[in-house]
């Protein structure tokens, strides 16, 4: 009987049942990397992170990694974009049929919550790495200053806004977006039965922030 160790050397994660592509493999492969460095920051910063126990969690060999990501820090983009990209998108959604401020408050920050709570590793990754400089950061500042363009797009829609200049409306969609982080912040320190009273908080200071709306003179 062999004692030979079956040390795996090509990118794909697991021996499939029935027959991939190539191009199929590369992406489970790439996934399983985002995943596993998702799960190693759990309670640490981007910066400790190694590329040999990302490697290894996935279940490659380290030269493996650079079929995939060219440096850590391109890995670490990703993830940026990943936990960006879908809450981009259901957010403009939850903006897309409310015909009132109260409805697109209340859209908005339903979805947060759900979203929040569904992908909380993601938002702790962000909010640490937010201020943390260099690439990450970087990054994170591209898709929140893209989140808010979504926003004061949508925005433009509503009547009282229409005749808005461009830069007016991206200050309110910051002014909006700066909330939500606020929010994200405090659903993620949370304590058991606070959720209630924190979205409840949210669509409040959103309320308050839109009272102004009415009687801003735009430049």
């Amino acid at each position: 009987m062999s004692n030979a160790v079956d040390i795996r050397t090509l990118d794909d994660v697991s021996e499939p049942l029935t027959p991939v592509s190539r191009q199929e493999r590369k992406l489970r492969t790439r996934q399983a990397l985002l995943d596993t460095a998702l799960e190693l920051l759990a309670d640490r910063p981007f910066a400790t992170l190694s590329l040999r126990e990302v490697a290894k969690g996935a279940g490659i060999v380290p030269t493996a990694f650079y079929r995939h990501f060219a440096t850590m820090e391109d890995l670490g983009v990703a993830l940026v974009e990943e936990a960006t990209r879908t809450l981009r998108g259901m957010m403009r959604s939850a903006r897309t049929d409310p015909d009132t401020y109260q409805g697109m408050i209340s859209a908005s920050v339903a979805t947060v919550h759900q979203f929040v709570r569904a992908h909380e590793d993601h938002f702790r990754f962000l909010t640490r790495e937010r201020y943390a400089g260099g690439p990450l950061a970087q990054a994170i500042g591209v898709e929140l200053r893209m989140f808010s363009g979504d926003l004061a797009i949508d925005l433009a829609r509503f009547a009282p806004l229409r005749s808005w200049s461009t830069e007016d409306l991206h200050m309110l969609a910051d002014l909006i977006v700066s909330v939500m982080l606020t929010t994200i912040v405090e659903l993620l320190e949370a304590r058991p039965g606070e959720d209630a009273k924190i979205t409840g908080t949210a669509e409040k200071r959103l309320r308050l922030v839109l009272l102004g709306v009415p009687h801003w003179k735009t430049t």
